[in-house]
């Protein structure tokens, strides 16, 4: 029933902290249609974040928070990471607080999915659940290779087929981001 009343909805992602400075890496489909973004800290202090700029064709948003000397990831190489490798999804799923899963790299470069207009995904079986969204996927030694975006699911819950964007593209769009405030690609016509 309409009754004229505005509604409120929230949402719920995660993201990582790429910088010292307060600068946030996420997928874009966490901030898409927010007009206000809170993120909570491990620390439990919460900030309000403004969005730096984002990348729809990628699933990438870049956010940024005020602070100074704050723990930022590692980010990792792509020429290491292998099929079999051991990696960690950090995230906040069903907004249950921050929480580590285990699991192996199932697949490299996998695309066609449907997902986004550049797919070139990590597949993994860490369990990645609604709420996972944007946030970090780690090698055994912490260093980020990855950032959570999407399952394969009948259910909406973990079936073991999560996907990742690898660093080297998340790290590459996130400078453009930073630098220009999008992503500026090439085109015919």
């Amino acid at each position: 029933r309409f009754d004229g009343r505005p509604q409120r909805t929230s949402g719920l992602g995660s993201g990582v902290i790429v910088s010292a400075s307060g600068y946030i890496l996420t997928n874009f489909h966490v901030v898409e249609a927010a007009d206000d973004i809170q993120v909570s800290l491990a620390d439990g202090h919460t900030q309000k974040a403004r969005v730096i700029g984002s990348d729809p064709e990628s699933d990438l948003a870049v956010l940024q928070i005020k602070g100074d000397k704050l723990p930022a990831i590692t980010f990792g190489q792509m020429d290491n990471l292998r099929v079999g490798d051991v990696v960690l999804a950090i995230g906040n799923p069903f907004g249950v607080g921050q929480t580590v899963t285990m699991g192996i790299v199932s697949a490299l470069g996998r695309s066609h999915l449907g997902i986004n207009t550049f797919e070139n995904f990590i597949q993994t079986d860490a369990a990645i659940n609604p709420g996972n969204s944007g946030g970090a996927l780690v090698d055994a030694a912490g260093n980020l290779v990855g950032i959570n975006t999407a399952i394969y699911s009948r259910t909406g819950g973990s079936h073991g087929i999560g996907f990742a964007i690898p660093v080297s593209s998340a790290k590459s769009i996130m400078e453009q981001i930073i630098q220009n405030g999008a992503v500026i690609r090439g085109w015919i016509g």
